[in-house]
């Protein structure tokens, strides 16, 4: 973490001395990935996050556009907090998810050109198991799509289709920054959006498919969380009385009543079963310490899948979920739980 922090130190460092000498400082431009490198991190869970804005902070430095919201392999800019408020009025980042956080929508489409022939359109989405292709002049000049669904209709009609543009239908195009969730029903009944930068450039084409395989990545670490907190509850239900479970509840949560398990949050759940005491109550031959580990591990786990990555989890973060959503799943098995 700390080499973040002193690159960041480093960084403010030169923006104060190009000031000093009246010049404009040169700014540092990294992908989102990278700059998690430097603090030692893959992707964007809740304590990285803290962790690299407290850093910011004490730099009085922010990035452009915010690292937290910006595609993972996007560009992003650290620059000075004074310089950037008084030249461009920086506000407090809106934290809602934005369409441009999605892979698909910065990975450049395939296109067609409108005078194209048709066999040439339906070449390319045989080929590349395309629904759909975008009809375009230059990366930035959209003339509409060509799907199946466009020239299935025209030909049904009797339409003469030679050309691209004789089979294409108008174009959704969204911008970048637009609300990730407010374009759900735009994909749904389309079945596809284009998607454009601040610059006017369509950087990338989200899908259906696209949106599905999204939410699947992201279903099953919440669904598995979901799973290890019940199973956790239940081990120890009827296992400990109020006072005991009241006793594990965090001493800066005084508003929160605890009436059961259900009550207690995955971190008061280790404090629980630290107490060897506790655990004794359990009447299971499991070490403790291990297994305590292992849920706090979860934990932390639980914090990142809670704070939405389009990323995803890594590959070591979902095998421990769900080895230990196995584990559970043996002990009820042979008829513990």
């Amino acid at each position: 973490m700390s080499n973040g922090r002193e690159k960041l130190k480093a960084i403010a460092k030169k923006i104060e001395e190009a000031r000093a000498n009246n010049s404009d400082p040169t700014p540092c431009k990294l992908t989102v990935r990278q700059f998690l490198d430097w603090f030692g991190a893959k992707r964007r869970g809740a304590f990285i996050v803290s962790d690299i804005r407290n850093g910011l902070e004490q730099s009085n430095l922010c990035t452009i556009p915010d690292f937290e919201l910006a595609y993972i392999d996007g560009t992003i800019s650290i620059e000075s907090i004074l310089m950037t408020s008084a030249n461009t009025s920086l506000e407090i980042t809106d934290p809602t998810y934005r369409i441009g956080m999605l892979e698909a929508a910065n990975n450049e489409p395939t296109s067609i050109r409108p005078d194209n022939n048709l066999n040439a359109a339906v070449t390319a989405m045989l080929c590349n198991d395309f629904s759909q292709l975008p009809v375009m002049t230059s990366k930035r000049d959209v003339k509409g799509v060509i799907s199946w669904k466009s020239i299935g209709t025209r030909l049904s009609l009797g339409r003469i289709c030679e050309k691209v543009s004789d089979c294409m239908d108008s174009a959704q195009v969204i911008n970048s920054d637009e609300l990730l969730f407010s374009t759900i029903d735009i994909i749904a009944e389309h079945d596809y959006v284009l998607v454009k930068g601040n610059d006017q450039v369509i950087t990338g084409i989200v899908t259906a498919s696209d949106l599905s395989n999204q939410f699947l990545q992201l279903a099953e670490p919440f669904l598995l969380v979901g799973q290890i907190e019940k199973y956790v509850r239940r081990l120890i239900q009827r296992k400990f009385t109020i006072e005991q479970l009241r006793s594990a509840k965090h001493n800066l949560d005084d508003n929160r009543v605890i009436e059961g398990p259900s009550d207690l949050t995955i971190g008061e759940l280790c404090r629980l079963l630290q107490n060897q005491q506790h655990w004794d109550l359990l009447n299971v031959s499991i070490d403790r310490s291990e297994f305590v580990k292992q849920l706090y591990s979860i934990s932390v786990i639980r914090n990142d899948v809670m704070h939405f990555d389009p990323a995803g989890l890594s590959d070591e973060d979902l095998k421990k979920l769900r080895d230990f959503a196995r584990f559970f799943q043996t002990l009820t098995s042979v008829g513990f739980m």
